[in-house]
């Protein structure tokens, strides 16, 4: 088989796997729109854990989540941020040509440092979640 000039067919195959490669971008990364009753873990924020000699910060990137929605709890040693980010109504009928923010159900688990916590915190700024846990002092 004579390909010819091989800058077309390079190009030719690059184009194709490139096509390829966004069909497959769409079909694993497509939301995941299912029921409460299943409700699975799509994706976790990055976090920054912080200490201070008062406190421990907990930076969470959640931008474009609704912080009336997300859930900050302490278990077992644990501080656990949960929530959803809603997928906007103009992409349940759009074309998607690139998804690169996760959507749907996250959860993240931070393992404590050792420590007694109280005063628990939170606020949104500049698209992440600041949970701020105080340090109990020691006492008599």
């Amino acid at each position: 088989m004579n390909r010819g000039d091989p800058r077309d067919w390079m190009w030719s195959e690059a184009l194709q796997m490139l096509a390829q490669a966004e069909r497959l971008h769409q079909q694993v990364f497509k939301p995941n729109v299912g029921s409460a009753q299943h409700r699975t873990v799509n994706w976790e924020p990055p976090v920054d854990v912080l200490e201070t000699d008062d406190a421990l910060l907990i930076l969470a990137a959640l931008p474009g989540v609704d912080p009336e929605k997300i859930r900050v709890t302490i278990e077992e040693g644990l501080l656990v941020i949960a929530g959803e980010r809603l997928l906007p109504d103009e992409l349940k009928r759009a074309v998607i040509h690139r998804l690169e923010l996760p959507q749907g159900n996250f959860e993240r688990r931070i393992r404590l440092p050792a420590g007694r916590y109280d005063a628990v915190r939170s606020v949104s700024a500049n698209g992440c979640l600041v949970v701020r846990l105080g340090k109990r002092r020691a006492g008599p």
